[in-house]
């Protein structure tokens, strides 16, 4: 009977354990194939083509040192665990960021470009012609940007629809003014000179109004990261002078209880403040 009741345990593990392996198999393959689709899509919307695969290893190195240095600098294996996942949102993050700083350059430059297409306009030159002795002269990502709309026009992709991928690529205010613009004045005609100076006029105002509201909204972000920042660096300074007495909130119940209300109540005042100080022009 005993022989009986270890064999059926010994079987329980083996299925559980195998049930397990099979589910972490699948969530394995299944983040992999989200990563490569996410990161290969998003890097080739920055017009950059890296390998995914060396992507991927530079992710798993990334989570595995964070977890390692949270082991090291608490002796909690939940909090080095935590550190390892946390890591996994890096290339997203880093990803949107990068993203929102190509979209925000790009409408930094647009009045410029707009400026010359118009004084071409006025010399003579066609839409097409103006824009392809201009885009190589300008700088990243407006070249890029353009310079794709040149070559679907070169390839037979007509003008709106190339617009439309343009937009797609730089949802932005100014791409959506340029983009409305451009196909109002193909379809009627009429000055589009004018209408590419006074949209040039206008975005310059549009910036001006946003750099201005950034600059009064700065010291609150700041105080925000500031604030967000306390907690976790005290944490660790109480860490090296008592760490005896910091065991109980890395390796009790009570502490984790603490921990976890404080991640929360952190993430809330951080998404407040900055939904707060975000003015939309």
């Amino acid at each position: 009977m005993i022989v009986l009741f270890v064999l059926a345990s010994a079987i329980a593990v083996a299925a559980s354990g195998w049930l397990l392996l099979h589910c972490l198999a699948r969530a394995y393959l299944r983040y992999r194939q989200r990563f490569d689709t996410y990161i290969a899509g998003g890097m080739e919307e920055l017009f950059l083509f890296p390998d995914p695969g060396r992507l991927w290893i530079a992710n798993l190195v990334l989570c595995t040192v964070a977890g390692v240095v949270g082991y090291l600098l608490t002796g909690a294996i939940w909090i080095a665990a935590a550190m390892a996942f946390v890591m996994l949102a890096v290339p997203r993050y880093g990803l949107r960021s990068a993203r929102r700083r190509r979209w925000a350059r790009f409408e930094t430059q647009l009045p410029d470009l707009l400026m010359a297409l118009a004084a071409a306009l006025r010399a003579g030159a066609g839409l097409q012609s103006a824009l392809s002795s201009l885009v190589p002269q300008s700088p990243q990502p407006l070249r890029q940007e353009f310079g794709l709309l040149l070559r679907q026009q070169r390839l037979g992709v007509p003008l709106d629809q190339g617009l439309d991928s343009l937009l797609l690529r730089m949802p932005v205010e100014g791409a959506r003014l340029v983009v409305s613009a451009l196909k109002i004045a193909t379809r009627s005609g009429g000055s589009l000179a004018a209408t590419l100076d006074g949209m040039a006029a206008t975005l310059r105002a549009r910036l001006h109004m946003q750099a201005r509201v950034q600059a009064l909204t700065s010291q609150g972000r700041l105080q925000a990261w500031l604030m967000a920042a306390m907690p976790p660096v005290l944490a660790m300074v109480l860490h090296y002078l008592d760490p005896d007495a910091m065991q109980r909130l890395w390796a009790t119940p009570i502490g984790w209880t603490a921990l976890a209300v404080i991640v929360v109540l952190e993430t809330v005042g951080i998404l407040l403040v900055r939904r707060i100080v975000t003015i939309q022009i």
